[in-house]
């Protein structure tokens, strides 16, 4: 839809960040995601602080918090998404069991809501 700005064309609006990702990622190297958004630099940067406070380490750990990403991705259907934070996961140490087990979780999740929401059950008091 809209074209990949690389880092030769970039403003330097656009640059300033795309080189804030490289140190924080501590890589030379922008992928697609962050070049659509450059076609908004105010999109691009305010998306690129939050990705870097919310992925931060924090009570979740990194690989907790990209397997998560996988998981909504996975329900949402983002390919772009499944594939880089499965990448991701798998850097920080995801194995092929626990990505197995994280997709069936998934599925198994979206099965049981889906149910519950058809059925319109109602919550348990002690649920409350």
């Amino acid at each position: 839809m809209v074209p990949l700005i690389e880092y030769e064309q970039a403003s330097d609006e656009v640059r300033v960040v795309y080189d804030d990702i490289m140190a924080t990622r501590g890589t030379d190297w922008i992928n697609n995601f962050w070049k659509v958004l450059a076609n908004d630099p105010a999109t691009l940067k305010r998306t690129w602080e939050q990705v870097k406070a919310v992925m931060a380490p924090g009570a979740l750990d990194p690989l907790t918090k990209e397997m998560i990403y996988v998981a909504v991705s996975a329900t949402n259907n983002c390919e772009y998404c499944i594939r880089s934070h499965t990448a991701g996961a798998r850097a920080k140490g995801m194995t092929e069991a626990q990505l197995a087990e994280l997709l069936a979780v998934v599925g198994l999740a979206n099965q049981t809501n889906r149910l519950a929401n058809g059925y319109q059950v109602p919550v348990d008091d002690s649920f409350r």
